[in-house]
């Protein structure tokens, strides 16, 4: 006993130098920091009132990606009512939406989640953010693989009549019946939690569940059934990226890692490291030239590459010249990298500044170690990550360009040597007629002598007001779209979705017909509703969503959106007392609610009320009964083998259904 108490003396002196030791440098530390922070503080109120740092207004990490596509694919950008034929390599970001017609297939990539739809799918996508996936699906069936699920991620698919939560990463399928009244969910490997009717349910792995009706739902528990055309090719894909040779040097939540290993090779290159290479080019090929350019809110300006490989290479990263040939260099492999709509430096558009052929915009890739400057609304701690998520930089330099461009509002960036603007046929100009109506550019490059394109000066924004062709893209308008009763159709929704973006001419008539940012600064964000059911946060304002498509409205009003019923528990009922329970099954009553529309907290956009679904309610005991005797009946059928094949590398080759055209893509 003696010996024990001696012990603990001896530990509590040992522990008391210590901390003596440890005291003078977390005093100095706490100086450091309180120092950093009064300088900070001393910066001028007009650049804090007029450049806010806020992380919140800054643009999601990621983005949708269409790298696949067998038949007739449709696809409306966010806000607009055209329909065109989608374009792969096109980013997919809130509000857009995409139609699979019949026999025809696509698939997504969400990061390291792929999103497959069937024949005769009609999906908008809600919200894609740095954490959450949340998808309208209409009508059709969908497959999505899901890799990973951090605890703050949100998977989220609404249909007519229930809404699917992804708890587990796994492999899931959710089908909706051409009445919208039914919704088959089946789970190969995960969990996921279904909310509607008033009840929520559970489905695990090698469980097939079907919801019948709407405001009060039938609900069964099956076996899996056999494997299908479509969840065959679901698995095959699968089984490629299982063994994809990139995962090895990038990281699977980087959109578009997936296709790297068909069209290209990995080697090691002195000072860069791992790097890939592109094969089969073709003559007179440079980064960001084979391809063409983009309006995408928020990010401006965006690169849209003609190759079926072309997504990861110029969204992150950065492009090296190395012994006459062009090789992309990743950022770290172990992060999940930042989206960039292009990392490029803009050459010859500044003010006064004119070519000796004209007037024309001009670019050239970054090279490793160079820093990108968004064009668009940003955060300093979003510039950090933007930059060294993507590349090896020194955190000093990315803020050292960040205070000379963004709080000294500078538009060149001067005393800076760019590698790839000495390249010859690194960079690449062509007129503004090109370039803002979103034409092919390798086949309207404008030729400019090397010493002029090496003279020119060099900015962050690409001088170029968009016009409406900008966001419409390069898709050819198309007649098949979802049939009406599809477009009008009602989901249920757990999550508030995100906002959706106003059309671009009505962006422009705020703007003020400017849409291309002078000094980084953009009107602050529409406040957005809160989710529900996640903690303790209180439930906000409720906003609906804007469908596939409505009918054409005049460009400066608000279009009518289809209701969104959310599931949730104990939500308020709306402000507007008058405001009464709308029918869901009466058609074109969407806007048909006494009270009309409330504008959104900015007053942007004006939205349609929307009413809670009956709270989630703890069930009886007969209810419970019968919950128990379902599961009961399915494990007692369930058999050894499940009948439904899981992802495998290979598989027997399947007989599948003939498209209407050749493959889009891979």
């Amino acid at each position: 006993m003696k010996t024990r108490t001696q012990w603990w003396k001896w530990a509590t002196l040992v522990a008391g130098l210590a901390f003596l030791l440890q005291a003078p440098a977390r005093i100095a530390a706490q100086n450091g920091a309180q120092n950093e922070d009064q300088q900070d503080q001393a910066q001028p109120a007009q650049d804090q009132q007029s450049q806010p740092d806020q992380d919140d207004q800054d643009p999601s990490d990621r983005v949708g990606r269409l790298n696949y596509s067998q038949g007739s694919i449709s696809f409306q950008p966010a806000g607009e009512d055209d329909w065109v034929d989608a374009v792969p390599n096109r980013p997919l970001v809130t509000g857009d939406n995409l139609w699979a017609d019949e026999n025809s297939r696509a698939e997504v990539h969400l990061g390291s989640t792929a999103i497959r739809l069937g024949p005769k799918t009609g999906i908008t996508f809600l919200e894609i953010s740095d954490q959450t996936a949340q998808i309208r699906l209409a009508q059709g069936s969908l497959i999505v693989r899901v890799r990973h699920v951090d605890d703050n991620d949100t998977y989220e698919i609404d249909t007519p009549n229930v809404a699917f939560n992804v708890q587990q990463p796994g492999e899931y399928r959710l089908d909706v019946s051409a009445d919208g009244n039914r919704t088959d969910i089946t789970v190969w490997h995960g969990r996921g939690e279904v909310t509607g009717g008033g009840f929520s349910y559970t489905v695990v792995g090698d469980q097939t569940a079907t919801f019948t009706g709407t405001d009060h739902l039938d609900y069964d528990l099956e076996q899996v059934p056999q494997a299908d055309d479509f969840d065959n090719w679901a698995f095959e894909r699968d089984g490629q990226e299982d063994h994809s040779d990139s995962s090895n040097y990038v990281s699977r939540e980087m959109t578009g890692y997936e296709d790297l290993d068909e069209y290209g090779t990995w080697s090691y290159q002195a000072g860069y490291g791992p790097c890939w290479r592109p094969t089969a080019l073709a003559a007179g090929w440079a980064p960001y030239r084979f391809g063409h350019w983009v309006w995408v809110s928020p990010w401006g300006w965006t690169w849209v590459e003609d190759e079926p490989w072309g997504f990861a290479p110029f969204h992150y990263g950065r492009w090296a010249f190395v012994s006459g040939g062009w090789y992309w260099v990743p950022g770290p492999a172990v992060v999940r990298p930042v989206y960039a709509p292009a990392l490029v430096a803009w050459v010859g558009g500044t003010p006064g500044f004119h070519f000796s052929v004209g007037v024309g915009v001009g670019w050239f890739p970054l090279a490793p170690g160079e820093v990108f400057v968004p064009g668009y609304r940003v955060s300093r701690t979003y510039m950090n990550r933007v930059n060294i998520t993507n590349t090896t930089v020194n955190v000093t330099r990315v803020t050292n360009v960040y205070n000379t461009v963004i709080v000294n509002r500078s538009s060149t960036i001067s005393n800076i040597s760019y590698a790839n603007q000495r390249v010859s046929g690194g960079v690449t100009v062509v007129s503004r007629d090109t370039f803002i109506n979103a034409r092919p550019v390798a086949r309207n490059v404008v030729m400019v002598p090397q010493r002029e394109i090496a003279s020119a000066p060099v900015s962050h924004l690409a001088q170029a007001e968009p016009i409406r062709a900008s966001v419409i893209g390069a898709g050819r308008p198309v007649s098949v779209r979802p049939p009406a009763n599809v477009i009008s159709r009602t989901v249920v929704a757990r999550r508030a979705p995100a906002p959706m973006p106003r059309s671009f001419n009505q962006q422009m008539s705020q703007s003020g017909g400017h849409m291309t940012p002078q000094s980084l600064v953009r009107p602050e964000p529409a406040g957005r509703p809160a989710p529900v059911n996640q903690g303790a946060r209180q439930p906000q304002s409720q906003g609906g969503f804007r469908s596939f498509g409505q009918p054409s409205t005049p460009s400066n009003q608000p279009k009518p959106q289809p209701r969104v019923v959310w599931e949730e528990q104990g939500t308020p009922e709306p402000e507007n007392g008058n405001a009464q329970p709308e029918n869901r099954n009466v058609p074109g009553n969407r806007n048909a609610q006494p009270g009309g529309s409330r504008p959104s907290p900015s007053g942007e956009r004006p939205q349609p009320y929307v009413r809670p679904t009956p709270p989630v309610q703890q069930r009886n005991q007969q209810q419970q009964q019968e919950q128990e005797q379902k599961f009961r009946n399915w494990e007692q059928h369930r058999p050894a083998s499940p009948p439904a094949p899981k992802p495998q590398t290979s598989r027997p080759a399947q007989h599948e259904e003939k498209p209407s055209s050749k493959p889009k893509g891979r």
